[in-house]
């Protein structure tokens, strides 16, 4: 990290420097941002990227609910998009929400409106940045099918919309270009019944709670699921439910999530993921991907 504090002159927002990042995250580790700021608007957060010293790191956060922080921290600037960025906004067909929106509460805007479609959201612990980043999915849709464009800020601060075709989807992942920062986007829906959406909403987060570990310390799944295959019963099969390495576990109830029990640093949980994608493939001859996002330094 730097010697000389990182500034931002002409920002409006919160610059803290050597900000401790572990509170954010779901696993509750890892390492201190160099710098983090909290734009006002999207105008202030190009301010912030006009700024910087020429070749300053940025790394964005959102609901840190699919990363894993490194203990040495992260070096440069670390963006949280938070409040100015939280609206949404109910149209006929469809909802426009910012980047720090959480996935469910968009599916609970979408069900108080009447509008269906996008029920599944209420499944993914995260925010709308985030699943256009990793076209986040679950509970039979993902964002891919229900997205009609979104709004990015590019590295010099210029803004663009692209559209779904644009974005370039695949499974868990969008071809956004290098260094854009999702600022928001249009998800289309069709009218249904209130009481029958909110039905769904409910019937899957019963599953959800039923099926994985959501009040523990972790991170959502761990690993893509590989075509033809299912991630969790590669990794039951391979002998990894409940394997330790100090306070870092594989969950029993959902072999596809790491869990932090209490003290795990983020580098037991990283060679955890490690020691379980060697025995899968050593099992299996199949090559796990990892899911979660592991951002910063080593200690």
């Amino acid at each position: 990290m730097s010697v000389t504090p990182l500034s931002l002159p002409g920002t409006r927002g919160r610059l803290t420097h050597n900000a401790p990042l572990a509170p954010r995250a779901w696993f509750r580790s890892g390492g201190p941002a160099e710098a983090l700021f909290t734009p006002e608007d999207a105008d202030d957060l190009a301010a912030a990227l006009r700024a910087l010293p020429r070749g300053t790191p940025v790394t964005l956060l959102g609901a840190c609910s699919n990363v894993i922080i490194r203990d040495g921290g992260i070096a440069g600037l670390v963006i949280r998009l938070a409040r100015g960025f939280s609206g949404i906004d109910v149209e006929a067909d469809g909802i426009v929400a910012g980047a720090a929106a959480l996935d469910m509460t968009l599916a609970e805007h979408a069900a108080a409106a009447g509008l269906d479609g996008l029920s599944f959201l209420a499944g993914i612990p995260g925010s709308v940045g985030g699943a256009v980043v990793m076209n986040a999915g679950a509970y039979g849709s993902d964002t891919a099918a229900v997205l009609d464009w979104a709004e990015i800020m590019l590295p010099d601060g210029s803004i663009r919309r692209l559209d779904n075709a644009a974005l370039g989807f695949s499974y868990r992942h969008s071809a956004l270009p290098d260094g854009a920062i999702v600022l928001r986007a249009r998800f289309r829906a069709r009218k249904g019944d209130p009481d029958v959406i909110r039905t769904h909403i409910a019937d899957i987060r019963a599953a959800r709670d039923a099926s994985q570990p959501t009040r523990s310390r972790t991170g959502g799944s761990t690993f893509a699921n590989p075509d033809g295959h299912k991630a969790w019963e590669l990794i039951d099969a391979a002998g990894c439910r409940g394997l330790r390495i100090g306070d870092a576990q594989v969950s029993e109830k959902h072999c596809n999530f790491l869990l932090n029990l209490g003290a795990a640093t983020s580098a037991q949980l990283e060679d955890l993921g490690e020691t379980v994608r060697a025995r899968v493939k050593a099992r299996s001859g199949v090559a796990l991907r990892w899911e979660i996002k592991r951002l910063g330094n080593p200690a």
